[in-house]
């Protein structure tokens, strides 16, 4: 049992450490300066297309071809 109880405080405080860790750097991640963009990208998106549903885009009539 000495192995048994070793391992659960380590667990208990070394992996509520690393937990937490893991959590600020989640946050610190999503809050960077480079992402700004990114997420004003992914919160217009669903604006996009508002005055006509999106069309497959495997379909080639639904190509943004602009001929000259």
């Amino acid at each position: 049992m000495e192995l048994y109880t070793f391992l659960r405080a380590t667990a208990d405080s070394w992996g509520l450490l690393f937990m937490f860790l893991v959590f600020v750097g989640i946050g610190l991640w999503a809050f960077r300066p480079g992402s700004k963009k990114t997420h004003e990208d992914i919160a217009s998106s669903i604006f996009r297309n508002e005055d006509r549903p999106a069309g497959d885009p495997a379909d080639p009539r639904n190509s943004q071809r602009t001929e000259a």
